[in-house]
């Protein structure tokens, strides 16, 4: 192995690819900040839209400024006929993360600028992607249940918006308030999967629908956005708490199943924003007085953390784990979660697009040869 290969690692795993001003995750002790912020005073303070501000300015927004950034977002909470016409035509089979996928990459059919990647139409995008990807959630819920879909409201946030047009009900201020506080823990994660999917794209001077569309793509893989639809469907199969420790048992410790939603690939203590998630998902348990899941889930997270493999590997609940109960018991169909993960993700994605835009060259690395050398050619008779 060259010199030049040990420096590689499988998974790019502790390689740094680049340098970012948006975002700084230290696994070991736990930190997320967002330009400077901790992320625990965001989710306790911030909307989703000062957050959207923050990660495309640098800085939090004056009243003046969120106000305009608000109205900016909701006169675009709307989808061109056509590809609202597509949801409708779409096989109803289809999984959500495809559908948002495919109609992200339509809008750009329907966008005479959506090549031209000057700084100016590039935040243009950025607004308007993150403005459409709620209403394609939205829509696509309804259209697959047969129900027409629900135009955005002006006097609704970003959050409260999202719930209505998802149910055509007045969403309730702690539905809404759960909401916002995922969507702002989920909205930039420094260089993850999908965000360095999209930097890749955009290093090849790209736009920015193709960027968000393998961003989009790679946030589908279950090993990435798609983990908290598999944290639920995991409490599903253990039951109730009572069944905790016999399935822990049973599967886990003898190898056959994970636990979903506990351990990260940066992480080695707990998730910041599953802190923030458990609190959000114990307020909705009890709100609708359904504490089932969110017991259960405690109930696995004590029976794991007192395992020897669990500590010496220092497995804690990441953001999957709780988000899951939280999203579920408000009514958040399982297959949408990761859906609603990109639509929390979308103003980070723009964020690193306008930031790989400044300073961009392509993103082309190294990789080993191992296999075979100086083979004999054969022709296909003597083979």
């Amino acid at each position: 192995m060259t010199d030049k290969a040990v420096a590689a690692a499988k998974g790019l795993q502790n390689v740094i690819v680049g340098q970012t001003r948006l975002s700084l995750v230290n696994g070991t002790e736990g930190k997320l900040i967002y330009v400077g912020y901790k992320i625990e005073d965001l989710a306790e303070h911030a909307t989703f839209e000062e957050v959207i501000y923050l990660l495309w300015h640098g800085e939090l927004p004056k009243r003046q400024q969120l106000d305009e950034l608000r109205r900016a977002l909701q006169a675009e909470m709307h989808l061109p006929a056509a590809v609202m016409g597509m949801l409708y035509a779409f096989p109803k089979t289809a999984t959500p993360m495809a559908v948002l996928r495919t109609a992200v990459s339509m809008l750009a059919l329907y966008d005479p600028k959506a090549d031209d990647n000057s700084v100016e139409e590039n935040r243009r995008k950025a607004l308007q992607l993150t403005a459409k990807v709620p209403v394609i959630v939205a829509a696509w819920e309804r259209a697959r249940n047969g129900k027409e879909p629900i135009p955005a409201r002006p006097d609704y946030s970003f959050a409260q918006n999202f719930l209505w047009m998802l149910k055509g009900t007045e969403p309730q201020p702690q539905e809404a308030a759960v909401i916002d506080a995922y969507l702002v823990l989920l909205s930039e994660h420094g260089m993850n999967a999908s965000t360095f999917s999209a930097r890749v794209t955009t290093s090849t001077l790209s736009d920015m629908y193709s960027a968000m569309t393998t961003a989009i793509g790679t946030l589908k893989g279950a090993a990435h956005g798609g983990a908290n639809e598999e944290a639920m469907r995991m409490f599903f199969e253990i039951g109730s708490a009572e069944n905790v420790e016999n399935w822990f048992n049973t599967y886990v410790k003898t190898k056959q199943k994970r636990v979903m939603g506990m351990g990260h690939r940066v992480y080695k203590a707990l998730d910041p924003r599953a802190a923030v998630l458990r609190r959000k998902a114990e307020e909705m348990s009890r709100a609708t007085n359904n504490m089932h899941w969110f017991n259960l889930a405690v109930k696995l997270e004590e029976v794991a953390r007192q395992d020897p493999e669990f500590i010496e590997k220092k497995l804690y609940p990441n953001v999957d784990y709780y988000s899951a109960i939280a999203l579920y018991t408000l009514g958040i169909p399982m297959d949408q979660f990761t859906p609603l993960f990109a639509i929390a993700r979308m103003p980070g994605w723009a964020a690193h697009v306008l930031e790989q835009w400044a300073d961009n060259r392509l993103i082309r690395p190294d990789v080993e040869y191992i296999g075979p050398m100086d083979l004999e050619w054969k022709p296909i008779d003597q083979r």
